[in-house]
């Protein structure tokens, strides 16, 4: 980059983090930016999820953009289609488009040291140059399946439901359903109805709370059109509930037990039989796993065509499941509701930072980075989305925006400075990074295992506050964090 010019940027990913990136530097006059998507589409998770029932746990009217509200969103808890519309929609208004490359499987990122600029190569075999790398990859890109001996001798049909198989008629099935999580939650009682039998392999019960879901009516979403300050009212009020919340993971712990509390209400009123009550009772503090939000999924599993199995599985066999007892639960179709490798971040991309140094290998005890945004010997690179910045409570959009901003100041620092690159102190990185698993060791996500955690126990996804002590801590730049470095 020469004086007068802008930086270049190339952006991984077109889910809301890439989305929501590209808009905040396109709206403070960077306009020379590539997004490139490995798919043919945008939306990320909300693309690849299209299993039944899927939806947002986050009401709709704060997982959206800030300055993108909608009047019209169909219900408090909008589901796949309607996310995946909106950022559509979203991009479009923003003219986007045009500048994302689809079908753009990244593969590898080198940063050249004597021209300050990195190299983007793809699966197709093209490689690009910018001088700043942004990857928008998310958290909760790669399905993981579980290392169950046999999974392969299955002889019906089987998928994640990250991939679901819509062309795979359940109606009538024995179907073996694996993983309790948030998807798991949802789908079954979609799926529940039409099954011949279900059942369910659980490992450990979820805390599930009450979802209070709504559908908005004409009149609400007139109100919400012709008086905007009653959409930001919804919007705030939520927003302020997930704060209050997220105070009992690490100051007030006396608010998580009284969101235990409601979850333990809730499954009682919903599982009248004992045995099956004392199966879906979690044995774990409530916030140490994902909560989940659900008005329907234990009435499923009260349905006669249901069993909830919690015998461990031992291996897939060609005609069902083998647990440790020695039975066979015989199955048709076989869903894997196991998550994401969520702690595999920017994996299985080879990034290269100064001197070559691979980021994996910065990385080897568990990813970690300055404000979860910049990792040191990383050269203008930039990451959303990236470790210790996942919530327990709260919209991950809120974040997103949070971190745009302060990525937007860092290429206004490098466009006031022409023929340099910015690269955060190891010193700066080394004392947030302390900070941040010193609070970390203060929350429930200790007590149990998660896909907040690595194998080795290190909690690398999640934030341990609130929203708003990220927003303070991110609202500016500080030049004296950074090595602003002239290149030849």
């Amino acid at each position: 980059m020469t004086a007068g010019e802008r930086p270049s940027v190339i952006v991984i990913g077109a889910g809301f983090g890439g989305i929501g990136m590209a808009i905040e530097l396109r709206r403070n006059g960077f306009d020379n930016i590539a997004i490139l998507e490995r798919s043919t589409d945008i939306g990320g998770v909300w693309r690849e999820n299209t299993y039944p029932g899927a939806a947002c746990d986050v009401p709709s009217p704060l997982y959206s953009f800030s300055y993108e509200p909608k009047p019209d969103w169909p219900q408090r808890y909008s589901g796949q289609a309607a996310i995946h519309d909106y950022l559509r929609s979203v991009a479009k208004r923003h003219r986007l488009l045009a500048d994302i490359h689809f079908g753009a499987e990244v593969t590898e990122a080198e940063f050249d040291d004597a021209a300050g600029r990195w190299t983007v190569r793809t699966r197709d075999g093209a490689a690009r140059t910018a001088d700043v790398l942004i990857s928008a990859v998310g958290q909760l890109s790669r399905p993981a399946m579980p290392n169950i001996p046999g999974i392969d001798s299955f002889t019906g049909q089987a998928f994640h439901s990250a991939e679901w198989d819509h062309g795979v008629e359940l109606t009538g099935k024995r179907v073996a359903c694996i993983g309790t999580g948030a998807s798991a939650i949802q789908y079954i009682p979609e799926i529940q109805p039409k099954v011949e039998h279900l059942t369910l392999f659980q490992r450990t019960p979820a805390w599930v709370l009450p979802k209070f879901d709504t559908d908005y009516t004409p009149i609400q979403h007139k109100l919400f059109a012709r008086l905007p300050g009653a959409l930001l009212a919804e919007r705030f009020g939520w927003w302020a509930i997930t704060e209050f919340v997220a105070l009992g993971l690490v100051e007030y712990p006396w608010i998580a037990r009284m969101v235990g509390r409601i979850a333990t209400k809730h499954l009682e009123e919903q599982v009248p039989d004992p045995g099956l009550r004392a199966k879906l009772t979690p044995d774990y503090p409530i916030g140490c796993k994902r909560g989940l939000f659900s008005n329907d999924y234990y009435p499923a599993l009260t349905e006669p065509n249901v069993r909830v199995e919690t015998t461990v599985i031992t291996e897939i066999v060609p005609n069902g499941v083998r647990t440790a007892d020695g039975t066979v639960h015989e199955a048709d179709v076989i869903i894997y509701g196991t998550g994401f490798k969520g702690t595999e971040f920017l994996w299985p991309m080879h990034i290269y930072g100064r001197a070559g140094r691979k980021l994996a290998d910065a990385w080897e005890g568990g990813a970690h980075a300055y404000y979860g945004i910049t990792v040191p010997d990383f050269p203008n690179l930039f990451l959303v989305y990236g470790p210790n910045t996942n919530l327990g409570v709260g919209s991950i959009i809120y974040m997103i925006e949070s971190q745009a901003r302060y990525i937007r100041q860092a290429v206004q620092l490098l466009a006031a400075r022409p023929g340099h690159v910015l690269e955060v102190r190891q010193e700066a990185e080394a004392q947030f990074n302390t900070a941040v698993q010193q609070r970390l060791a203060r929350t429930p996500w200790n007590f149990c295992s998660s896909w907040y955690r690595t194998s080795s126990g290190r909690i690398t996804n999640n934030w341990p506050g609130r929203q708003l002590a990220y927003r303070r801590l991110v609202r500016k730049l500080r030049a004296d964090d950074y090595e602003l470095t002239r290149v030849a």
